[in-house]
């Protein structure tokens, strides 16, 4: 059912500082930093190949949400409901649909559909001060 882990959102309480430590302590690349609705979000790209990490101040708790690409989100999610998955939220990310859920064994996990390919490129390069 999953497919490739395209994203980590990463939950932290200073964005600015976590993603400075990203930048100089890990050689990531900061690709983009967008301030709105009341929170920070930064992608950090850690390596060439692999999911962007995106550091985010809104999530609540420490633990990250590994984000898969699914083919179908309503497929997916209908078998994730049967499969009795706990705390499933549905959201829409830029995107497109996300289920977010935690894991039998307490991890965080989403899926989401890319019914936005645009969005892929929206925030490139932004860094809002």
């Amino acid at each position: 059912m999953l497919g490739s882990l395209d994203f980590v959102y990463v939950p932290t309480s200073d964005v600015d500082t976590t993603a400075r430590h990203y930048v100089e302590d890990l050689d990531a690349r900061l690709e983009w930093r967008v301030r709105a609705m009341g929170t920070t979000v930064a992608a950090v790209r850690v390596a060439e190949q692999g999911p962007l990490i995106l550091l985010a101040g809104h999530l609540e708790g420490d633990i990250p949400i590994l984000v898969y690409r699914v083919d179908d989100y309503d497929t997916a999610v209908a078998a994730l409901r049967a499969a009795a998955v706990a705390d499933m939220v549905e959201l829409e990310i830029p995107h497109g649909p996300c289920a977010a859920f935690r894991a039998h064994g307490g991890q965080r996990l989403a899926v989401y559909e890319l019914t936005r390919p645009e969005a892929v490129t929206h925030f490139a390069g932004r860094v809002d001060p």
